[in-house]
């Protein structure tokens, strides 16, 4: 009967590892640059993982290696990494129903290796599979986030063996920001909070000298964009039909309420 038991929970391990693999194997790419990356700012070996499994987040991870690259004051960069990992505040309250029952330092691990891809893969099985457990999720949180430290730590190796030129940090920062814009951009609400965003930042970098500016870019405009669209959503309920002007700003994928 044990041998048994033990049969049937090897078996469930495996097949969370089946379904965490796909996702696994993405983590490496990205998270061997972000390893180089985070070794060129200055981060040794030790470091590079204890960041990793502190913040498990690529777009985090570059910030931080961007910024220190700059010598941003260190309010700025924990500001910079508040207000940019903000959002998993809703994606953890999507997934608290599922975890009822469950113990607060289960809960305080579960929140602890969440990200945006495993979050997805995550609340695809609770959707979808009625078998699937709250276990079952942390398992799989804790192989993307193996993966994506050992990933990081290979990077660092790398490293250390080839000199990195510190210009291609901000590029690569850069970079993945226009792309997670791009991936973003759904509605001309969003194209113009986007655009008020990088003026506010270039004229607040003029005026403060500091990178403290783009906080207060990033607050401003969220909140701005937030007005309209709360605007917009009104106008929408009261009208019934929608005009030319109200299409435009329409997020093309609908909104929760709709």
């Amino acid at each position: 009967m044990i041998n048994k038991a033990a049969h049937s929970e090897t078996a469930v391990r495996q097949q969370n590892f089946k379904t965490s693999f796909p996702l696994d194997i993405s983590y490496i790419p990205i998270g061997v640059a972000c390893g180089i990356l985070l070794h060129a700012a200055g981060f040794n070996l030790f470091n590079i993982v204890l960041v990793s499994l502190l913040v498990f987040s690529g777009g985090a991870q570059f910030l931080i290696a961007s910024m220190l690259t700059i010598n941003s004051p260190l309010v700025t960069v924990v500001l910079m990494l508040f207000f940019l990992e903000l959002r998993y505040a809703l994606l953890g309250s999507s997934l608290s129903k599922y975890l009822h029952g469950q113990s607060t330092w289960f809960t305080f691990l579960f929140a602890c290796s969440m990200n945006d891809e495993n979050y997805a893969v995550n609340y695809l099985k609770f959707s979808t599979d009625k078998q699937f457990t709250p276990s079952d999720a942390l398992q799989i949180e804790h192989w993307s986030l193996l993966f994506w430290t050992l990933s990081n730590f290979v990077g660092g190796v790398l490293g250390s063996a080839i000199t990195i030129d510190l210009t291609v940090v901000h590029f690569a920062l850069t970079a993945l920001f226009l792309f997670m814009i791009v991936m973003q951009v759904k509605s001309l609400l969003k194209v113009l909070v986007a655009g008020l965003a990088a003026g506010l930042a270039i004229f607040f970098l003029v005026v403060t000298k500091s990178t403290l500016g783009l906080v207060f870019a990033t607050l401003i405009a969220s909140f701005i964009g937030f007005v309209i669209d709360n605007y917009l959503t009104k106008q929408r309920k009261k009208t019934q039909r929608k005009s030319p002007l109200l299409r435009m700003f329409k997020n093309p994928a609908g909104t929760p309420r709709e």
